[in-house]
């Protein structure tokens, strides 16, 4: 994974160490200098800060004590909880503090060494689809020799302190990690996907079916090491950070850092009994402030658990942040889940491994409305199909789609300003089975995503086969940015972009001839079809000037549904459209009836019944059965 990261400005950690060693000076960054410019996009600064290295704050300095450890985190002034509750994650999950923290033996401290010190770090932070490596200098921001940002409960530990400086310096600046995004962190310190749920809209605390199917998607996405956070929404500026009776802190981002069903009970009978409760376990950034209802840490419902289910949860007294609760009360009173799933693109994984397709884009503004990208979501009728547009397959009859997008962050600059997000989303259009060129009317909405200023936005869905189209859009019109989409599913997609609007023109066009007319023909159903003792197990095929489509199988009935899409672009409009239906069998498919259409653009009736026929060229005969047809068609190329 690590063997294509890429230098972040380009600063290569290995020389710039190697030349400091020589000579025998430590590192000073001048991408991120120690200056007001690296604490602050924009206001006064206030107290006066003292950048330090570590040696100058304390004696023995170490990037990790005793391990790493969620407990190690302690928020500092700046009001990130947000990335201190994803760094709580991440050090729980030794695989992945790994990736961010590369050859941490090597950049650790080493007593028996001080002139092997050189002043210099680097991380791996996952940026718009490719790690980064950030290298940065050890000088950190000071008032009255404290740590003002993130730092940990041993004064010597320094790991998460010098992996905020580097984030602070892909955003742009410290005062930039304000308020910021706790599924932006997990997702650049995994590469994964985050999926946002509102437990309030989904009605979770109530519906226990939902819940429970929740729970297991939440273990899942835990077991298989993913990283997720909870918060309870701040409605008013007076919210933030509002402490509830409960305990619980509003507009606050906290760690999950353990799920598990607990066996109630105890010895044998637990055993037996095998009663479980759905528990969860969570941590506050602040460090301290912990929920106070059922199973916090002193609380009587733990007399239900065995000594040994307790030692197994770790389950303390010391008010250090961390405390369980049951998934219930979790839904309850907090307001949204964060899921970062780790996607498993491994064939040699024993679990599901998902087929990736990963795409650049960009919305881009032009004059000329063929070469428009930023036409606006659905509301902008006029402009909505001049947006970028992806399509790709369904290949089972039903598979789970998880499609993402990622605008590139901006970072938060004195010169530039604040970094704002885009408004962005997408919708899913089931498209006719051949398609290859640009749409431009609307079909069926299979899905769509929310539209919201966030960095990225996800969506999971269930579809059946299928062709289908990705429009990816700003909210306003007018809109550029570039984005990142990610499309996962069950077998390979084909994902690819749409750039043309119709067939090109080449040299042969003028021999070969060049189309005239385009026709959508859309097979809805057949009724009444020569039966069998099991019903027909039918299929449609559709026929235009030697391309064709065909249908699934559909089994055992009389009046199937085929509701399949073809486009056709026709050199000779004068040569029917023919629509098939056959019978499949085992060793022989049996030809049921045709129809054939002319499909001219000036017939005003677009919806066809019409009676099955036999082959025959010279007077065909009606056979048993009718067809049910939606025609469209157009002189012009790019009216469908």
């Amino acid at each position: 994974m690590f063997s294509c990261v890429k230098a972040y400005e380009d600063q290569n950690y290995s020389a710039l160490k190697r030349a400091c060693l020589r000579r025998k000076v430590l590192f000073e960054d001048p991408h991120f200098p120690a200056t007001d410019d690296s604490l602050y996009y924009r206001g006064t600064p206030g107290p006066t800060v003292r950048w330090k290295r570590p040696k100058d704050i304390c004696e023995d300095p170490r990037l990790f004590v005793d391990g790493i450890s969620s407990h190690d985190l302690h928020q500092g002034q700046v009001g990130n909880c947000w990335f201190v509750a994803a760094c709580s994650s991440l050090a729980s999950r030794e695989s992945l503090w790994q990736k961010v923290i590369p050859d941490w033996k090597e950049q650790e401290w080493d007593p028996e060494k001080p002139d092997a010190y050189a002043g210099i770090f680097h991380f791996h932070f996952w940026r718009f689809g490719e790690w980064v490596d950030v290298v940065i200098d050890d000088r950190l921001p000071t008032v009255n020799n404290q740590l003002i940002y993130c730092h940990s409960n041993s004064r010597n530990e320094f790991w998460c302190a010098l992996v905020e400086k580097a984030y602070a310096k892909l955003a742009g600046c410290y005062q930039a990690l304000d308020g910021g995004n706790t599924a932006d962190a997990l997702v650049d310190f995994t590469g994964g996907v985050s999926e946002p749920i509102d437990l309030t809209e989904g009605d979770f605390a109530h519906d226990e079916a939902k819940r429970s199917q929740l729970f297991e998607r939440v273990l899942k996405v835990h077991s298989r090491g993913g990283l997720i956070s909870a918060s309870i929404k701040a409605v008013t500026a007076a919210d933030m950070e509002a402490r509830l009776a409960c305990g619980l802190v509003k507009g606050h981002a906290y760690a999950v850092t353990d799920v598990r069903k607990v066996r109630l009970g105890h010895g044998l009978l637990a055993f037996f009994k095998s009663e479980k409760l759905d528990m969860i376990r969570l941590r506050n950034p602040w460090g301290e402030r912990e929920w106070n209802g059922p199973w916090s840490d002193t609380s009587e419902e733990w007399q239900k658990v065995s000594k040994s289910e307790r030692e197994k949860m770790g389950v303390t007294v010391q008010d250090d942040g961390e405390f369980w609760m049951t998934f219930e009360d979790l839904c309850r009173y907090f307001t949204d889940i964060i899921k970062c799933r780790l996607i498993n693109t491994s064939y040699l994984s024993i679990h599901k491994t998902w087929e990736e397709a990963r795409l650049r884009g960009a919305w881009t503004r032009h004059e000329d409305p063929r070469q428009n990208r930023s036409g606006g979501c659905i509301n902008h009728k006029d402009t909505f199909f001049q947006n970028p547009q992806y399509i790709f397959e369904v290949k089972k009859p039903e598979d789970e789609v998880l499609i993402c997008i990622q605008q590139r962050p901006k970072r938060s600059t004195r010169r530039e300003g604040k970094g704002e997000n885009l408004a962005i989303g997408f919708d899913i259009y089931k498209v006719e089975e051949n398609r290859q060129y640009r749409m431009h009317s609307l079909q069926h909405k299979a899905a769509s995503s929310i539209y919201i200023n966030s960095r990225s936005v996800f969506l999971r869905t269930e579809q059946p086969e299928g062709r289908y189209v990705i429009i990816p859009t700003t909210f306003e019109p007018g809109h550029t940015g570039e984005f990142l989409l990610r499309v996962f599913t069950d077998v390979p997609s084909n994902c690819r972009e749409l750039r043309l609007d119709e067939p090109p023109r080449t040299c042969w066009s003028s021999l070969c001839g060049y189309p005239q007319q385009v026709t959508q023909v859309h097979v809805l159903g057949a009724a009444g079809l020569k039966d069998s003792p099991t019903g027909a197990n039918s299929y449609v095929i559709i026929k235009c000037e030697g391309d064709k489509v065909r249908s699934a199988v559909q089994k055992g009935t009389s009046t199937p549904e085929y509701n399949v899409k073809g486009i056709f672009y026709r050199k000779k409009p004068g040569q029917p459209i023919t629509i098939q239906i056959w019978n499949h069998r085992v060793l022989k498919d049996e030809f049921l009836g045709q129809v054939q259409l002319k499909a001219d653009p000036d017939d005003l009736q677009a919806l066809h019944t019409l009676h099955l026929r036999d082959r025959s060229s010279r007077q065909p005969s009606d056979l048993p059965g009718t067809v049910a047809v939606h025609i469209l068609s157009s002189a012009s190329l790019t009216a469908v």
